[in-house]
């Protein structure tokens, strides 16, 4: 979980904030947050700010979409075009996404390109890139196509991945530095393992 809720979840924002506490003297003011979330069952990366200025800054570039997410997906099936654009109207009905082919009320347009490709496993490795930040909008529109995410049992999928997790990751961000104005490309391993092995 990236931020407080009611529950007292653990959550990233605490645990950077104290990490940097750690770090900094103790008279020292820390600041932190996050420019954007994941979902709970989702591993990868987020991206924190530790000044407002830098924040606004990296909010401005998420606003515009000049900031690039990219995502590694496991599936149990393949679809039938193993690489192409989804293109969705997207809605968030009861802390589940749903998706129209044609604009609804409050629906917003939901969008990201894929790849898939196979491994000796027999699972479907997905590389992604995400060009509009919806509510479990990966999840929903791979689950369109009849390939739930591993471990997804919400969107449908009978496959075990993770206690808690799905196979589901967030492996690179592409931004504008903050300061130098120069590409920054940011990369996290997947933690796949022996499921992607070849």
């Amino acid at each position: 979980m990236v931020e407080p809720d009611r529950n007292g979840h653990a959550n990233l924002l605490y645990e950077v904030k104290k990490y940097l506490k750690s770090k900094s003297n103790p008279d020292q003011a820390i600041y932190a947050q996050h420019l954007h979330r994941l979902d709970r069952p989702v591993s990868g990366i987020v991206l924190f700010a530790k000044q407002r200025e830098v924040l606004n800054n990296l909010s401005d570039q998420f606003a515009t979409r000049s900031v690039k997410k990219y995502y590694q997906a496991l599936t149990a099936t393949a679809p039938l075009v193993l690489g192409g654009t989804l293109d969705h109207w997207h809605r968030k009905e009861k802390k589940k996404a749903v998706l129209y082919d044609q604009r609804v009320e409050f629906s917003e347009k939901a969008s990201l390109t894929y790849s898939v490709a196979v491994n000796k496993a027999r699972l479907f490795l997905w590389a992604i890139e995400l060009h509009t930040g919806k509510y479990h909008q990966i999840r929903a529109q791979l689950a369109s196509l009849g390939c739930p995410i591993l471990g997804d049992t919400l969107y449908g999928s009978a496959d075990l991945y993770r206690d808690n997790a799905i196979a589901l990751h967030a492996s690179q961000l592409s931004f504008n530095h903050p300061i130098s104005g120069e590409r920054h490309e940011i990369n996290c391993a997947v933690p796949f393992g022996l499921l992607c092995s070849e």
